[in-house]
């Protein structure tokens, strides 16, 4: 039984995780390609990528598996074999089920360890590589603005390094007091020890620099021409260097925090509410109170545009007395309508924040029982279909985990939109397929094949 699973099974997860890895290579093209990134980098880059998608990929594999194993021992006869010598279905499956527990206990440990781990160094290379400048590369009639402080056109390049019509602007003084523009008919371009090198041949400079007199403090800017026969440009390249951003700046986020970590950070959020929101009740009951000798001050009358004057206190004021302290009210009331709309939409976003972190809380534990129930699923399928192979089995499994996926997404979404609870959004799909489970587990101790058996 446990060669029957693990085999299937050691074969889907990679294919899973090498199918999910070229959906993210599809994603981020555009941000690698071009920039000279080394293989290292790359390689790290899927590593860390793969570590993040095992929450799909598992899922996937542990139901593929499943259904390819007892479809397989159903189809050759097994399965009724071992019927056959008194063995129920759940005393065949106790091997898988003991096997299954182990998966689902490293399941757990990995997406509350390995899983924080992988998503902050993913986050952080990620960043690097798309703040990464792309590759020294110039091409024809294009200023090139890869290296800092430096704008390199040229007219012709050719392919032994000979370049034509250069033109090249210096400009890495940030203050802007000297400035210097070279060009040349001709030249060649190298590398050596971090440095671009560009010899030039028949060329002009042009340079400023920005001076202040010392009595009128006025500014001049005097003006260098210059011509020469070869000059030699040595430009750093150090700028194009792959630099890794610090892993601090994404440590706080909810995506990287363990079980223990996120459960703080919620009880943490959830306390500020209860207390910003007794706060406003608080505020509320100080400063805004029913006065019954004011209320209905004005009341358009049905016959006329202009207000009239219901309250005795009101109409004992004199009129620009009425009207001073009526304008008053009015700007009070507002601002104690922006305090309240902005405290909250705080207490909204410190709500929404929550939802996040308990998002990522019942996460981790959904990828561990999530995998069970596939399991049952599967395995109660495998045995009814009773075919074997990648045929069937497959299209079955990827049915099933589209379902599941399905579900699972418009769950979260319910969570995020403030629509259901974190528990029952993030737990619908499980919820939805472990009926499922117990359904086709009854199925399959009744004996009832939803195929003809391969056999007869």
């Amino acid at each position: 039984m446990l060669r029957a699973f693990l085999g299937p099974f050691a074969v889907t997860l990679p294919v899973a995780l090498f199918i999910l890895d070229m959906q993210f290579l599809w994603v981020y093209a555009d941000d690698m390609i071009g920039k000279g990134l080394e293989l290292w980098v790359v390689f790290k880059l899927m590593v860390f990528a793969s570590a993040r998608l095992v929450n799909l990929a598992l899922p996937l594999a542990v139901l593929v598996a499943s259904i390819m194993a007892l479809g397989n021992l159903a189809e050759r006869n097994e399965l009724t074999a071992m019927k056959a010598s008194g063995m129920s279905f759940l005393r065949i499956l106790r091997p898988l089920v003991v096997c299954m527990v182990l998966l689902c206990g490293a399941a757990l440990w990995f997406s509350n360890t390995g899983w924080p781990a992988a998503n902050m160094k993913f986050r952080a290379l990620l960043y690097s590589v798309t703040k990464q400048k792309p590759a020294f590369n110039l091409r024809e009639g294009v200023f090139y603005n890869g290296i800092d402080g430096f704008s390199i056109r040229v007219g012709t390049k050719h392919a032994d390094g000979r370049l034509e019509d250069l033109l090249v602007h210096d400009h890495r003084d940030a203050q802007g007091q000297r400035v210097l523009v070279v060009q040349a008919e001709r030249g060649n371009m190298s590398e050596s020890d971090g440095h671009l090198v560009i010899e030039l041949e028949e060329g002009v400079s042009y340079e400023e620099h920005q001076e202040t007199m010392s009595r009128s403090k006025e500014r001049v800017y005097p003006h260098v021409r210059s011509t020469f026969q070869r000059q030699t440009l040595r430009i750093p390249l150090h700028s194009l260097d792959f630099s890794m951003a610090n892993e601090d700046l994404f440590r706080r986020s909810y995506e990287r925090m363990t079980l223990a970590e996120l459960a703080q950070a919620s009880d943490s959020l959830g306390t500020e509410i209860r207390r910003e929101g007794q706060e406003l009740q608080n505020y509320g009951k100080r400063n805004v109170a029913w006065r019954n000798d004011t209320t209905g001050w004005y009341a358009t009358a049905a016959a006329a545009s202009q207000p009239t004057v219901r309250s005795p206190w009101a109409a004992s004021l004199a009129s620009k007395t009425r009207t001073r302290a009526f304008h008053s009210a009015k700007e009070l009331s507002r601002n104690q309508i922006r305090s309240i709309d902005n405290a909250v939409a705080n207490m909204e976003g410190k709500l929404l924040r929550q939802h996040r972190h308990d998002i990522e809380w019942h996460r981790k534990y959904i990828l561990a029982l999530g995998c069970m129930v596939l399991f049952l699923v599967g395995s109660s399928l495998g045995a009814l279909v009773g075919k074997g192979g990648l045929g069937l089995p497959t299209l079955l499994a990827l049915c099933v985990f589209l379902l599941y996926y399905v579900v699972s997404m418009v769950g979260e979404q319910l969570v995020k939109s403030g629509t259901l609870e974190p528990w029952s959004g993030m737990w619908l799909s499980t919820l939805l397929l472990t009926p499922l489970a117990a359904l086709l587990m009854w199925s399959t101790l009744k004996e009832r094949r939803w195929l003809p058996h391969a056999g007869g």
